[in-house]
């Protein structure tokens, strides 16, 4: 037990203590920042992109496609930048669009509205079946460490649960392929109402690089309602855990 004490003396406080708040290192790719008068016109990022997430006249970034890879960087003259702000999260597809007008303080305002039932019913805590639908385990990692001691974001009542039976809704990563669309479609059932779900990173979102992908079956998606959308590639933990507590508004 000694041990155990001093252990934790000499380790201190291992979480980040403001999560809200806490700074990304300078080299995270985040929110994109463009610059309509530099770009030419040349297309030179459009074809680079390899996701189709790049749009000119005006420019445009889709976040649901973008999968951060900074391709789009490489070739431009300077339209094309990425800041290190982490907080990507909208509640409609149509907010993650960026445009030379987006900055990280009105894309975060209007990414997210309050919606009252969330509010009352999960602002205390919500637990979340996490859904594998072919991803790659980029995404899977990065909610694993969200748990870690670092980031915990247990603390807030948000955690991963084993069974669709214990949770509010379910965390969807991965492109769903044909694979997992039933088993993707059982768990959502098996999930008690009212329940949420997000689409956690590119893929899930909008497909990904393996959008045209003949193996994919996203009918999900038509069929049920999307909650949240969580862009990344992979999702980083502070996205992650940021986006789920301004989802239910927790302080």
């Amino acid at each position: 037990m000694f041990d155990t004490l001093k252990m934790k003396l000499w380790q201190k406080k291992q979480y980040i203590p403001d999560i809200k708040n806490a700074p990304m290192r300078e080299q995270f790719r985040g929110l994109p920042k463009l610059t309509n008068s530099i770009c030419n016109g040349c297309e030179k990022c459009v074809a680079a992109c390899p996701t189709n997430a790049i749009s000119i006249n005006p420019l445009k970034i889709d976040m649901a496609k973008c999968t951060l890879c900074g391709a789009c960087k490489n070739v431009c003259q300077g339209a094309i930048d990425f800041t290190n702000f982490y907080k990507l999260a909208a509640d409609k597809p149509e907010k993650l669009v960026v445009t030379q007008e987006t900055t990280p303080e009105n894309y975060y305002k209007n990414a997210i509205e309050i919606r009252k039932e969330i509010y009352s019913i999960f602002n205390r805590s919500i637990k979340f079946r996490q859904v594998s639908a072919g991803g790659c385990n980029g995404c899977e990692m990065e909610l694993n460490a969200a748990g870690n001691a670092n980031f915990d974001m247990g603390r807030f009542g948000i955690d991963f649960v084993a069974s669709p039976r214990h949770a509010d809704g379910i965390v969807i990563t991965g492109p769903i392929t044909k694979n997992m669309a039933y088993a993707l479609e059982d768990c959502y059932k098996s999930t008690p109402d009212p329940k949420v779900v997000i689409l956690c990173g590119t893929c899930a979102i909008s497909g990904g690089i393996f959008k045209d992908s003949t193996e994919l079956n996203r009918e999900f998606l038509d069929k049920y309602k999307i909650d949240l959308y969580i862009p990344g590639c992979p999702v980083h933990p502070l996205t992650f855990i940021n986006a789920i507590l301004d989802f239910i508004r927790k302080k």
